[in-house]
């Protein structure tokens, strides 16, 4: 007896559903319907500190938001970067009845202690692999941010250290300044 196929939900379907009320929200992980936690006000405000830091440097027609709906892939997958930095070429072609396609260049992960280390990890990956630059993960506990590109090494800023911002052009980030 053949098994019967699994529904993947289009991006489609999931516009259909009614906005969910309480501490879940849902996004859409490869034709799947997942539940995410919703932040609390610390994350927020951590959201809000990256986006003013960036859009102070960042090249002049790009866009920088947080809880930016980006589709990795088109039809079975709607995610949500907690900060989400767009190149201005990306943006041009930017369809605004839709949502970002493909990867933003970075992404910003706000850690929340629902997140696992392997959670984090594999958002990374998928989002490389759909044609983000550069993401971070920003653990507000250990006041850290981590840093994967996509074509070179991972490092981890600390508290008195600056993150290098290379699409950003010769400038960098104090760590302490996203945590102040």
């Amino acid at each position: 007896m053949a098994a019967n196929p699994v529904h993947l939900m289009t991006v489609e379907e999931f516009r259909g559903l009614p906005e969910p009320t309480g501490d879940y929200y849902y996004e859409l992980h490869r034709g799947e319907l997942i539940a995410v936690t919703r932040p609390k006000l610390k994350h927020h405000l951590l959201q809000s500190r990256l986006r003013e830091l960036l859009k102070s440097v960042a090249p002049s027609e790009s866009f920088i938001e947080y809880e930016v709906a980006f589709r990795a892939l088109p039809e079975h997958d709607l995610r949500v970067a907690d900060v989400a930095y767009v190149s201005a070429e990306k943006w041009a072609v930017a369809n605004p009845d839709d949502n970002i396609r493909g990867a933003p260049d970075l992404v910003i992960e706000v850690l929340s202690p629902s997140n696992t280390a392997r959670e984090m990890y594999e958002k990374e990956q998928f989002c490389f692999a759909a044609g983000c630059r550069e993401f971070w993960v920003v653990d507000p506990d250990a006041q850290s941010v981590r840093v994967a590109r996509v074509d070179g090494p991972t490092s981890v800023y600390i508290t008195g250290e600056h993150v290098p911002l290379p699409m950003f052009g010769a400038i960098s980030l104090a760590v302490d300044e996203i945590f102040r």
